[in-house]
């Protein structure tokens, strides 16, 4: 699928959810782009998980893409 134009009105993001699966909210970014979304998680994972985060979830304009582990193993 490829990324829509900056400007295009959808804003890509990341739910942030605990090991027991409650909700820890969302990053404070959104991303233009899927690519800069993909790129900050790269970036950040060790901080979030660091922070009590275990997993996230790729949202399009609050949509659910996909859900991704933290853990490293």
């Amino acid at each position: 699928m490829a990324d829509r134009a900056e400007g295009g009105g959808m804003a890509w993001s990341w739910k942030l959810e605990k090991a027991d699966g409650q909700d820890a909210g969302t990053a404070e970014e959104t991303f233009p782009t899927r690519s800069d979304a993909e790129s900050w998680l790269g970036e950040s994972w060790r901080e979030l998980r660091a922070g009590g985060v275990e997993r996230v979830v790729l949202l399009d304009d609050g949509a659910a893409v996909y859900p991704m582990s933290l853990d490293e193993a």
